[in-house]
């Protein structure tokens, strides 16, 4: 749901301003309205990129000690400097690392050698080529070269010349002044400096805890300096005003009575945008995380959230299309189900992976596919399966009316939103096209219970079409009303066309469960070739083959599911964006 906000307005004396700005920030239920605006050097500043770089540094440690939490020696300045140097150079380190292997794979087929003086050579350099085996006949005779290697691709040459040997029929290999003994020795000793380094690193990560709350602290000051900044100031006296929770605001008047300070509290008007704030119960908050993740809902609109949680369900369910595969989702949800009890967004993205694992398997039992396979009719497994993925006409059927159903939805929870205006006859409207078309098409496919369905369709999809035209635009002239209305009917083919992209739930479902079928069959038909091995490599066809194909329905099911939400759902659903509810807290505990 959509919280319910009032909006406040709190004036005290200004000498007591920082006071009672760090109480509110404490309290944590305001979102605050600017009523100046902040200097344009300010507007970025908070925790610099560097203090935020050597904290995920240090988190990214791949070996971390038990967090001190006593901060008598902690200076957070002096471990920025120091773990942003040893960042660096590790950095550096590495690079020379990365560069010294590829040297020494370049230098490897010409073996293990050292480079002689110059002086030795007369001042000759030592030039090095990989030829292939047909071209080496194309190096020019007067050079003084040798083959001191051969593989099946190249023979590898050495020239020796004072300059760069011309008329070769490749380029040289860059291969450095050092030889690989020498390359080797530095390797080892960038290797074990690097090693140091990471016990450095690693010391270091006592410090994260209080590096973390040192940047919150940081946070804090500076979202606090800027509330200071966008409220009213005028000695003796200063003003803010913000957006609170209905239910907060009892505490936010008690304490303003305590410390004497003026409050006034309004309800929104229409004309106003306050910021949204979402609520749902904590087993269902992943929609509003989910809904988020897109846009977020006007204040004045309405919350998808559950909506959205539970369509996606379904979608995503429709698309693995197995029992099978739900239960080995199952299994990984009761295995990491402890790990994923901390923090709330564990929590949520739990119980968001229990919702989708369940619905996934009812679906799945519903067509009866288990790994591709089915229960043999009789069974009672098979007579929970209702559904036949292979009856297309039956399952197109029944995905474009779930795709139908859920563009009435969105209609209908639209058509609340304006129900203050004559404007909701306008998604009324779409609601009966939506409802009379498929009965309209069905009556002249032949598959409807008579022509009266077929009279039925036409005139609700002309009830609705007289709906859109007049009232999608109600404001304005006549004309300028009309030409609206116009407009909206032009929403026909998107209309058409979005519900027809629903059908891709059954395409993807039923391509999941054919490519199930196909491996258990490639599987069958290779243990039955292969008398003495046949089992082992039939269990590595069906592992593999399986795993790949959950995966592809995993990742398809996400894109689509969201897609048909984000895309589908909202458009018709949903106005313009809103603006996410931005709380004046905390964020270091005290």
């Amino acid at each position: 749901m959509i919280v319910p906000l009032l909006k406040l307005t709190l004036c005290g004396l200004l000498r007591e301003k920082a006071k009672i700005l760090a109480d509110l920030q404490t309290m944590g239920c305001l979102h605050l309205i600017p009523l100046t605006e902040l200097p344009e050097t300010l507007r970025g500043a908070g925790p610099s990129s560097e203090s935020q770089e050597a904290l995920k540094f240090l988190l990214e440690s791949p070996q971390k000690l038990r967090p001190l939490r006593d901060g008598g020696r902690f200076d957070p300045f002096r471990l920025e400097t120091q773990i942003l140097e040893l960042k660096a150079r590790m950095q550096e380190l590495a690079d020379e690392r990365d560069l010294l292997l590829v040297r020494l794979s370049h230098l490897q087929p010409w073996g293990d050698f050292t480079f002689p003086d110059l002086e030795d050579l007369g001042g000759h350099r030592l030039w090095f080529y990989a030829l292939p085996h047909h071209q080496l006949a194309q190096v020019p005779a007067h050079l003084v070269s040798a083959v001191t290697n051969r593989d099946n691709r190249f023979a590898y040459v050495v020239v020796i010349s004072v300059k760069e040997p011309a008329g070769m029929p490749v380029p040289r290999l860059r291969t450095g002044r050092f030889s690989p003994p020498e390359l080797k020795k530095r390797l080892e000793e960038v290797e074990m400096e690097l090693e140091d380094l990471q016990l450095e690193r690693t010391s270091l990560t006592r410090w994260r805890l209080l590096l973390a709350q040192s940047l919150n602290r940081l946070e804090d000051e500076t979202v606090l300096n800027h509330a200071a900044l966008s409220s009213l100031s005028d000695d003796p006296l200063f003003a803010l005003q913000a957006w609170a929770p209905r239910e907060n605001v009892g505490a936010i008047r008690a304490y303003a009575q305590e410390k004497g300070l003026v409050c006034e509290v309004k309800e929104p008007q229409p004309a106003e945008t306050p910021p949204t704030l979402l609520r749902n119960h904590p087993r269902l908050a992943a929609g509003q995380d989910l809904v988020s993740f897109y846009k977020t809902p006007g204040y004045w609109q309405w919350d998808p959230s559950v909506v959205v949680l539970f369509s996606f369900a379904l979608f995503f369910a429709m698309i693995i299309a197995d029992a099978g595969y739900s239960l080995l989702l199952a299994v990984g949800l009761m295995v990491c189900w402890r790990r994923w009890g901390g923090s709330e967004a564990r929590r949520r993205l739990r119980d968001f992976a229990a919702i989708l694992t369940g619905f996934s398997l009812v679906y799945g039992i519903l067509v009866n596919s288990y790994f591709g396979l089915a229960f043999p009719a009789g069974t009672w497994p098979a007579r929970l399966g209702i559904l036949d993925l292979h009856d297309f006409n039956t399952m197109m059927g029944l995905t474009v009316a779930i795709g139908i159903t859920h563009l009435i939805v969105a209609n209908a929870c639209d058509a609340w939103t304006r129900r203050s205006s004559l404007a909701v006859l306008a998604p009324v409207g779409w609601i009966l096209i939506f409802g009379g078309a498929p009965a309209y098409f069905m009556a002249t496919l032949g598959s409807g219970p008579g022509p009266w369905l077929a009279d039925t369709g036409l005139a609700l999809m002309a009830a609705g079409g007289v709906g859109v035209l007049l009232f999608t635009s109600v404001q304005g002239s006549w004309w300028q009303r009309l030409l609206g209305g116009l407009q909206g009917l032009t929403r026909a083919i998107a209309a058409f066309g979005d519900t027809l992209s629903y059908l891709r739930l059954f395409a993807l479902g039923l391509a999941s469960a054919s490519l199930a079928a196909n491996f258990n069959m490639l599987a069958q038909n290779t243990k039955a070739a292969l008398p003495s091995l046949g089992l082992l490599f039939a269990s590595l066809i069906a592992l593999c083959g399986h795993g790949i194909n959950l995966l592809l329905a995993i990742a398809s099911g996400f894109i689509h599911g969201l897609r048909l939400n984000f895309i589908e759902f909202f458009n018709w659903g949903l106005g313009e964006e809103g603006i996410p509810f931005q709380a004046f807290r905390r964020k270091e505990r005290i």
